[in-house]
This record gives C-alpha cells, structure tokens and sequence, in this order.
C-alpha cells in the first residue's frame, strides 16, 4: 500500500510503499476512503508532540470500509462504513476508564501518533474506538466530524449554558461548533487572525452575529470562549473578553507559551479549563446529533502524495473549513 510517513530528521512527510497490515486480535482493517487533515497531525510532524511512533503514518480523521476482521471482533461485517477517531485504545480497567474518562487513562494511545493512522490506503483499528459513519454523510465530507467536530462538541459542553459564545481561531473545529451553537440559539462571536477578511466572512456566512481578529475585543462581553488556535497570549484575551462568572475552555492539544497575566482577568470566578482527547460517548453524541443540525463540513480534498502541501497550508493559515486526503 501507499502511505504518507513521517521522516523526522527532514521534518515532512515521505511516501513509502508498505505492506498492507493484517488485523491482530480485536482489530479492523480498512480501506480508507477518506483522511481529513488536523492540525494535531501539524504537531506531531512538527514536533511539538513528544516521542511519536517512529516512522509513524499520521492521521485520524478516518473514514474507510471494513476489509478483514481480526479473532474476536464482533458487530461488524466486510464492508461496513466507519471512522477512526483521535482514540485509539485504553485500558479499559483504570478508574478513568471505569468513570468514562478513557480520555484520561494513562495507557491511552492516538491515532497517527502512537498508532498508524490514515494518510494511508489502508489502516488496522481497534474495533472498539471505530464508529458508524451517519448515512447523511459522504466519505469527505464526514472525516472532520471525527476530531474537528467531536473535539468541538466537547469543548463546547465544557463551555456549559453559554449564550453569548467567541471562538479563538476559525478554523476545521470552530466552522462545525457554529452550526451547532446557532443550532441551540447561541450567539457567536468569531476571532480569526488579524486581518483575515476571508475567514471572518466565512464566520458570518455560518451565522457568527460578529468576527473580527483576535486582536479585537467584541461589541460586549461574552459568557464563554473556546480557543482552538494554538496560542498562548489568547489566554489572557479571552479572559479579557468574557464577563464575570464566565468560562474560557483551552481545546487543543498544544499551545505555546501562556504569558503571564493580571489576576483581575481570572478574578471574579472565571474558569480556564483544558479539553483533552475525546471519549467514545462523545463520538456516539455527536455523530448522532450532527445530522440532525444538520451540520455541513466545507472541505477541500486533495490526493494523498498532497499531504506535506496540505500540512503546509495548515501551518499558513491557507485554509477555509478542512482539508481532507483521499487515497
């Protein structure tokens, strides 16, 4: 099989022809039909992620078909259509796991991180992370909705009852949190980088009742934030930007540096908060919950040997929605 993997000592992505994998006990195997390209995947090939699989084959946003089943797998059949999340495995007996925060297990384990994933034609799963894939959805147009939009979702019930909601950072996650904000009445507010008219009109154009760059402050206070670009100083400006009582949720995985800031900005019972990972009940909420908004996905897709293009894109900025790679 074809697939795109990480050379870290030249800091890009190589294609390489590979063995087609064979599911070992519990697993599925894949044919990818579609991998949607997330700035988590930016981090790992970036290093900014520490001690990925060595030569690892990133992505996980999968959407593919089964082909094989390994001993033990049950509830699906060849041909079935699912998606492979973030998640790839926990233990399934820590008290995180036992609680329903596999998300947090000390044992977990990533997809296109510690585990292959789909910039490949192929890929092996543990079959209980993989998902049914709504019927509503066509291959591309539902890769996002496995980081981008389940990561929103969480991220957005970390905000809690918010009704006058900012998004830090308009990009794959923030355009399918919108629809299911404006979905359940909340107002929206959308920060892009400074002088990004193109994003701040797609904003509007999905219902954001105002956009404007990170460096602005909005027309009045907000109740939540949720920042999903990968900077520090948003902290204290979103902490600036939400009212008393008020809640700004961290949704990445990385972040640089946090300056520092004046306590008044946190004072009178502000919250900030991290989201980290995902859970399976987030996956079965949201992928039953995204039809029904409906949420729509604005992708490009691109060729699979286009990867380092894609990332690059990413790393600019250059994206409108979510870019996804078809094999």
């Amino acid at each position: 099989m074809r697939a795109m993997v990480l050379d870290r000592p030249a800091g890009r992505l190589a294609l390489r022809c590979l063995e087609v994998p064979e599911p070992g006990p519990g697993q599925l195997r894949l044919r990818v039909a579609a991998c949607a390209v997330c700035r988590t995947d930016l981090h790992v090939v970036d290093g900014d992620l520490p001690a990925p699989k060595p030569e690892v084959i990133p992505g996980h946003e999968i959407v593919g078909r089964v082909e094989a089943l390994g001993p033990g797998v049950a509830g699906f059949r060849a041909g079935d259509r699912v998606g492979v999340p973030w998640l790839g495995f926990a233990c399934g007996t820590c008290r995180f796991c036992r609680e329903g925060r596999e998300n947090l297990c000390a044992e977990a384990r990533f997809t296109g991180y510690q585990i292959d994933g789909g910039y490949a034609e192929h890929v092996v799963a543990d079959a209980r992370f993989c998902v049914p894939i709504p019927a509503e959805y066509g291959d591309a147009e539902a890769a996002p909705l496995l980081c981008a939009g389940l990561i929103g979702h969480r991220a957005l019930r970390m905000a809690g009852e918010a009704r006058r909601l900012g998004l830090y950072g308009f990009g794959a996650a923030a355009h399918i949190v919108a629809q299911v904000a404006r979905h359940e009445g909340r107002a929206v507010y959308a920060f892009t980088r400074p002088g990004d008219a193109a994003a701040q009109d797609f904003a509007r154009r999905l219902g954001a009742v105002w956009a404007g760059g990170s460096d602005q402050a909005p027309p009045g206070p907000l109740d939540a934030a949720i920042i999903f670009a990968p900077v520090g100083a948003l902290v204290p400006a979103a902490l600036r930007a939400v009212d008393r009582g008020g809640t700004v949720v961290c949704a990445g995985i990385h972040m640089s540096e946090i300056p520092a800031f004046p306590y008044e900005i946190l004072w009178q019972e502000r919250v900030l908060r991290s989201v980290a990972n995902l859970t399976r009940r987030d996956g079965a909420e949201f992928l039953a919950l995204a039809p029904r908004v409906p949420v729509r996905t604005e992708v490009e897709t691109l060729p699979l040997e286009a990867a380092n293009e894609a990332l690059a894109r990413l790393r600019e900025g250059r994206v409108t929605g979510a870019l996804v790679l078809v094999p």
